[in-house]
């Protein structure tokens, strides 16, 4: 079952499991007709396996996490609400033979930061479905739109968040990105996090570069009650780096959190800086960095995804943070990083909160950006 399926069964009701269920009793029949078997019997058997539809066909429930899916929706609101409106606008026209409604398309999705890749798959599927004539409405085509980019989003980030922790000591975190996409506050969101939870955490200001970074992350860490390790103003970053993981250790911390550089003199320095951070970490801790997260400004929409692309070529990325998705109209960039990239989105921002950010969920983010048009397919 695609992800679009599994969304609609959970939020928006019970039909195709009743579809489902309907089919099994009818296929249970059969087989009893055919090979007699008590009366008993075959009322179990139809029970086995009306569970087994619903464990299969579920995996999300209405209530489960219920505030959670809330925040997705909240912090989605601005890019569903101009999508939904958008798609509904260009759908009016629908015409299923008229090219000029698919270039339309295209252009919307581009502008929706969905991606090239992902934007031409779109296109073609819906394509493909009007010359084989599956699609002859503007419902059919807002089905179909609908549930490609879904099932996309399944497709390209097909697990729940997925963070690799040390479970036998400490695990270490690298940050990286450019200035100004918030990744020393969403490092401290994270240690503020972490602490909630009764861990101990420490955080490194390895941004030695950029004037009042350093002040900056020890502001947070007052704020969340984490250490900061740092040194002055234009300081050895490798020098911070190893000064945090001999403070983690010695005082039992779970996570060190390490606040990197988005900008040096050229991109050439500032990769080898980072290549130097690495080599420093994983002399101290052999499988360290556990993590190396690229953090986006969702904002910013294509620049991001160059930064992306960049940061992918000259640094082991593991995971991708999306921030001030809250603040965008163009949340299609999660479907343009996962089909043109291949790295995984680990966490969200949502808001301007300290506990607005989220580990990525697909199907509650699909959910929240899509909300309206799959109810209107119901």
């Amino acid at each position: 079952m695609g992800l679009f399926d599994k969304i609609k069964s959970a939020f928006t009701g019970t039909e195709k499991k009743k579809d489902v269920q309907k089919d099994d009793i009818v296929e249970t029949d059969k087989v009893s007709k055919e090979t007699p078997a008590p009366e008993d019997k075959k009322v179990e058997n139809v029970a086995e396996l009306s569970d087994k539809s619903t464990a299969e066909d579920t995996t999300l429930e209405p209530n489960n996490d219920k505030e959670e899916t809330e925040q997705y929706e909240k912090g989605l609101k601005k890019s569903r609400v101009s999508f939904t409106r958008r798609l509904n606008e260009l759908l009016a026209n629908f015409r299923y033979e008229d090219e000029e409604f698919f270039e339309e398309l295209e252009d919307l999705l581009i502008e929706s930061d969905v991606g090239f890749e992902a934007t031409m798959h779109i296109a073609d599927t819906l394509r493909y479905e009007s010359k084989v004539q599956n699609v002859k409405s503007m419902k059919d085509a807002e089905r179909v739109i609908v549930q490609t980019m879904v099932d996309m989003y399944g497709e390209t980030n097909p697990d729940h968040h997925y963070f690799n922790e040390n479970k036998d000591g400490l695990t270490v975190v690298l940050f990286v990105g450019v200035n100004g996409v918030g990744k020393t506050t969403t490092i401290a969101k994270m240690a503020h996090e972490y602490i909630e939870n009764g861990q101990k955490v420490v955080m490194a200001a390895g941004d030695t570069f950029r004037a009042g970074a350093i002040e900056q992350l020890h502001v947070w860490g007052d704020r969340v009650g984490a250490e900061v390790v740092s040194t002055k103003q234009g300081g050895d970053p490798a020098a911070v780096v190893y000064d945090g993981i001999e403070t983690a250790k010695s005082s039992g911390a779970d996570l060190l959190l390490i606040d990197t550089a988005g900008r040096l003199q050229n991109k050439k320095n500032l990769m080898n800086e980072l290549e130097k951070m690495r080599r420093v970490i994983s002399r101290e801790i052999p499988d360290a960095p556990h993590e190396t997260l690229l953090v986006l400004d969702a904002t910013t929409g294509q620049n991001a995804l160059n930064q992306a692309k960049i940061f992918k070529e000259t640094t082991n990325v593991s995971g991708i943070v999306l921030t001030k998705m809250d603040g965008t109209a163009k949340g299609g960039i999660v479907l343009a990083i996962g089909k043109e990239l291949g790295i995984p989105v680990k966490f969200v921002g949502l808001g301007e909160t300290m506990n607005d950010l989220h580990p990525f969920d697909t199907e509650k983010f699909a959910y929240g950006l899509f909300k309206e048009l799959i109810e209107q397919t119901a």
